[in-house]
């Protein structure tokens, strides 16, 4: 029996998907299944029900979960822990983000970090900010990269610095000619939005309710550079992280505004696992991240 039959049984355990649990350990289903039934064979014992659609662990499924948990964490934290010994930083870092913080923010932080450490391999997703929620709880990457980050109680939040927001408008747009606005100015215009469940849209409209401004949501969708584009063609205007726009303003395909009575930030943050053992390659990227971009 070895280390790694117990860390697929217990990504098993978390993910409940054989597809999940093969995708982490990089093995085929058929792998995964393989070595569950070699650890039944081991301590005799059935650890998965099968009989029911729904997954379950067994008694001794539940036990042998519990148990390894702590083998594996203890194992991830002698091998890291003789990587400091010998001033090691290597390995790979998967991360999931969310667009705007991976296109735009990430960058140059990612830069830095690869230039101090050429041998660390950072392999980026993007995704929508629940799906990195998944990513992080489903052990498919190391760290998630969020606006707006939910308390849970299964996940460390590590804050990193705040966004600012503000409004973006097409150059010809009567706005533009404005360096700022007051925020009721933006009450009935055309809107284009994040959509309903993105943290940023939410955040953004919590604060036009308090203030009893309403919009007219021309458009809706997942991510920033859709948005911008939208907002390019003159279809409404934005509410959008400040960071995200350098280049269009550069170009004047938008223009940028600021909003007087009301400053916008949305804090960002980097997610990772509770309980996680954090590898030494991990714990400088994190460091890189809170710090200054050069």
């Amino acid at each position: 029996m070895q280390i790694e039959s117990l860390k697929v049984f217990c990504d098993l355990a978390e993910t409940e998907s054989f597809t999940k649990s093969a995708l982490i350990n990089h093995v085929t289903q058929s792998a995964v299944s393989q070595q569950i039934s070699s650890l039944e064979r081991t301590f005799k014992s059935l650890l998965i029900e099968r009989s029911k659609k729904k997954f379950r662990l067994t008694r001794e499924g539940q036990v042998l979960y519990e148990y390894s948990k702590q083998m594996i964490q203890t194992y991830d934290s002698l091998f890291h822990k003789l990587q400091e010994v010998k001033d090691i930083i290597s390995g790979t870092i998967r991360v999931s983000t969310i667009y705007s913080v991976g296109l735009h923010d990430l960058p140059p932080y990612l830069k830095k970090f690869l230039k101090a450490y050429p041998t660390v391999n950072v392999h980026i997703e993007y995704r929508r900010s629940n799906q990195v929620y998944d990513d992080v709880l489903g052990n498919i990457v190391d760290l998630g990269l969020v606006a707006y980050p939910a308390q849970d109680t299964k996940l460390e939040i590590v804050p990193l610095r705040k966004d600012m927001l503000v409004l973006i408008c097409h150059p010809q747009h009567p706005f533009a000619k404005n360096k700022s606005v007051r925020l009721k100015a933006i009450d009935g215009q055309k809107f284009i939005s994040f959509e309903p469940d993105i943290p940023t849209r939410r955040a953004t409209d919590k604060i036009l309710k308090d203030q009893n401004i309403t919009v007219q949501h021309a458009m809706e969708f997942d991510n920033i550079e859709t948005v911008k584009r939208a907002v390019e063609i003159d279809a409404g205007i934005a509410i959008v992280p400040q960071g995200t726009i350098t280049q269009e303003v550069s170009k004047h395909t938008l223009a940028e505004v600021r909003i007087e009575d009301a400053e916008f930030y949305r804090p960002l943050a980097a997610i990772y696992k509770k309980n996680k053992v954090l590898s030494p390659a991990m714990k400088q990227f994190l460091r890189v991240l809170k710090g200054p971009e050069k």
